[in-house]
Order: structure tokens, then sequence, then C-alpha cells
């Protein structure tokens, strides 16, 4: 079988997120899952893009795109959310009640090859680590499962991957991940850091000003407290 393409140069694939706004749990029925997927298909229809692999849960979804040029990801996942949103407000009587999202998404640049395999792991294992179903496949709202057993219109959703997928993938996302994995990327999650190894994240962050999140939060080393002495 030969090798796909490797990722162009500049066209990472993303790990993208968002959460629904405090904790609220957006899909919780089948029909609710099922309108997501709607707003999957006419977002993908506006704008092409290229999914690797998903998990949508119950106040949150993950998403590992593909995208063909700069700004692809902005467009697509910027009108998923709001259409998603609009729809769900109507659908739960809830317009003009807040936000439905925490905010407009979260996405993080991921190198080519483990790294990318290590997302793609954590996404499709989602429900599973989060205990609802005894394997991943079994969850019905992921890449997995869809492309075991999913409908035609929902197979078609995925792309071919930039790396090969190793045969024995469906045994691996049912594999506990290491520690170091899922520390690596929660790390990315929570500093919106670029993921892969440390020589290509220090390149990554270099050529896109995102130096900033390779600094530890809280106070700068060497910060001390002021205090103004009395005379």
């Amino acid at each position: 079988m030969p090798r796909p393409p490797r990722i162009a140069p500049g066209g990472f694939a993303y790990h993208v997120m968002n959460r629904a706004n405090g904790r609220l749990r957006i899909l919780r029925k089948d029909e609710d899952f099922q309108a997501f997927y709607k707003a999957l298909l006419e977002t993908l229809a506006r704008h092409p893009m290229r999914l690797l692999g998903w998990c949508l849960m119950g106040n949150h979804w993950h998403f590992v795109p593909w995208p063909r040029e700069d700004g692809d990801v902005s467009r697509f996942f910027g009108h998923l959310t709001l259409l998603h949103a609009s729809r769900w407000q109507v659908a739960h009587g809830a317009v003009g009640m807040g936000h439905v999202y925490q905010a407009r998404f979260k996405s993080f640049m991921i190198e080519e090859d483990a790294p990318l395999l290590w997302v793609l792991r954590y996404v499709e294992r989602n429900a599973l680590r989060a205990g609802l179903v005894r394997r991943a496949e079994d969850w019905p709202w992921s890449s997995l499962h869809a492309r075991l057993y999913g409908p035609p219109e929902i197979r078609a959703l995925l792309s071919d991957w930039p790396i090969n997928r190793p045969r024995d993938w469906v045994a691996q996302v049912n594999r506990p991940q290491t520690d170091a994995e899922e520390a690596a990327i929660e790390q990315s999650i929570a500093r919106g850091r670029p993921l892969g190894t440390d020589k290509w994240v220090r390149r990554i962050t270099s050529r896109y000003k995102l130096e900033s999140t390779l600094r530890p939060r809280g106070r700068p080393v060497g910060w001390r407290k002021q205090t103004t002495r009395k005379s």
C-alpha cells in the first residue's frame, strides 16, 4: 500500500476542541448528536476540510483537521461553532440566554508522525477514557465508530491520513496511553502550545510568534513581592 503524501510545509494537522459554557451538557440525546452532525455536514459543504478524526462528548468535542490553506481552520470551526450554537439555542428554547460555548474554539498545530498518532488516539479514545463505553469503537459519535460502522454519509466525512494508520489501530486506541503522551497533549491544550518534539516545537513557536506558550504560567522567575518600608 503506497504511503499517502506527507504534509506540505506549513500544512499542519491541528487538534481543535471546544467546550460548552459552564459545563452545560449540550449533547444529551441522539437527536442532539445528529443535529451536530447535520451542522457538520453543512459546514463541510460550505468550507471543505479534511477531517482525520473526531469525538463528540456531552459538553465538549475534539477534531483533528488537516487544512489545505491558511485560514481554513478558523473559517471551518468558526462557522461550525456559530451554526451549531444558534440552532441549539432555538431547539432548546435558549435564545438570548447566554453563550452556548465557552469560547470560539481552541486549536493547536501537531507535528507529523508520532505526535499526530498520539492526538488521534487521545481523541478517538475520549469516551473510553471517560468510562462511557467498554471499547472505544462502541461510542457512536466518534470517527473510530464511523470508520468501522458508520453510515456512508458519515464515513464520507473522513479523509485519508497523511501518515500510515497502524494495522492494529483499534487495539491501540483501546490501550491506555502513556503518562508522557497524555501529559504532553494536556499541556498543549492548557497552554495553547504546538505538539511535537522539542526541536520542532521551538522552530514552530518561533516562526509563528508563539513563544509565550513555552513559558511557565505564574510569576516570572526571580519575582519578589515588593513591600514598602516604614520609616
